[in-house]
C-alpha cells in the first residue's frame, strides 16, 4: 500500500511538473502559442458567410450544403448565414474559423470590419472560396487578409493546376498536375508574402492574364490569425468533387490550427 501510495505520488508530482513546463513554454510569444495551437478537430466551430452585394453564385447553396456534410463527416461544427451582424466580438468569439463563401462586393460596415479585425488579430482563423476575392474592395487589410482581388475570368473551361507545395493539409492528397474545370480567376494586388500552394497553367486555357505567376491556391499566417484562399469553387460540380472538398477541408483545418502545421 505505501509503495502505491508512493507511486501515486510520484505521478501527480510529474504531470503537475510537465503542465507547469507546458504553461510556461507557451508564454514566450502570444502570437506563437495562437498559431502553433493543436486543436482537435471536433472541438472546432466554423462560420459560414455567404452575403453578396454584387453577383450572387449559384452554387452558394452547393457549397453550404458541401461544408455542412464535411462538418457532420469530420466531427466539426457549421452555422451558416448572410447576416453581417455575425460580425460582432462576442458572436465572432464562439468561432475558430470564418469562411467567406463566394461574398461579393461590400458585406462589412465599419463596425463589423473592425470586429472581424480584431478576431483575426485575436488569433481567428480566416478561409476565402472564390468570390471571397470578389470582396471589400475599399477595404486594403481584407486584401491583405485574403492576398489578391478579383481582377476579372474568361469563360468556364478546363485548365491544368499545379500542386507545387504538397506540404500542407490541402494539397497533400492532390496530384501534381489536377485537371479540371471552373471559372478561373485573373487577380490584382497579389499581396507578396504568399505561401502559395498552387499555380495555374495559362498555357493550358484561354483568357489568363497573370502570366507565369498566376497562383490559384495559398495560405499565410497575417495579423495574428491564418489565412487560406482558393479560387476554385464556382460550380456546383466543384462541391460534389471529392479532391476539392478535401483541399477545402484542409484549408479548414489550417486555418483552424486543428493540426500541428510548420509552414514556410
Amino acid at each position: 500500500m505505501k509503495t502505491a501510495l508512493i507511486s501515486q505520488i510520484s505521478a501527480f508530482f510529474i504531470v503537475g511538473l510537465c503542465t507547469f513546463v507546458s504553461i510556461n513554454s507557451c508564454q514566450a510569444s502570444p502570437d506563437e502559442a495562437m498559431l502553433s495551437q493543436d486543436k482537435p478537430l471536433q472541438d472546432v466551430k466554423v462560420l459560414v458567410f455567404t452575403k453578396t452585394d454584387g453577383y450572387e453564385h449559384r452554387s452558394i447553396p452547393a457549397g453550404v450544403a458541401a461544408l455542412k456534410k464535411l462538418g457532420q463527416e469530420n466531427g466539426f461544427e457549421v452555422t451558416e448565414t448572410q447576416w453581417a451582424h455575425y460580425f460582432q466580438p462576442d458572436t465572432l468569439e464562439k468561432y475558430d474559423v470564418v469562411i467567406f463563401l463566394s461574398t461579393t462586393r461590400d458585406v462589412l460596415n465599419n463596425g463589423e470590419q473592425e470586429a472581424f479585425k480584431a478576431y483575426i488579430n485575436s488569433g481567428g482563423g480566416f478561409v476565402g472560396i472564390h468570390a471571397a476575392a470578389d470582396t471589400e474592395y475599399e477595404w486594403a487589410w481584407y486584401g491583405q487578409l485574403v492576398g489578391a482581388y478579383f481582377k476579372s475570368h474568361p469563360k468556364q473551361q478546363n485548365a491544368l493546376v499545379k500542386v507545387t507545395d504538397k506540404n500542407h493539409p490541402s494539397t497533400a492528397h492532390l496530384p501534381s498536375e489536377w485537371e479540371r474545370w471552373d471559372e478561373w480567376y485573373n487577380y490584382k494586388d497579389i499581396q507578396p508574402n504568399l505561401n502559395v500552394l498552387a499555380y495555374l497553367d495559362e498555357s493550358t486555357y484561354e483568357g489568363g492574364e497573370n502570366g507565369d505567376n498566376h497562383p490559384i491556391a495559398w495560405y499565410h499566417d497575417f495579423d495574428g490569425g491564418r489565412a487560406f484562399y482558393t479560387g476554385l469553387g464556382h460550380t456546383d460540380e466543384s462541391f460534389q468533387d471529392p479532391l476539392f472538398l478535401q483541399h477545402v477541408l484542409g484549408g479548414i483545418i489550417y486555418a483552424a490550427g486543428a493540426e500541428k502545421f510548420e509552414g514556410k
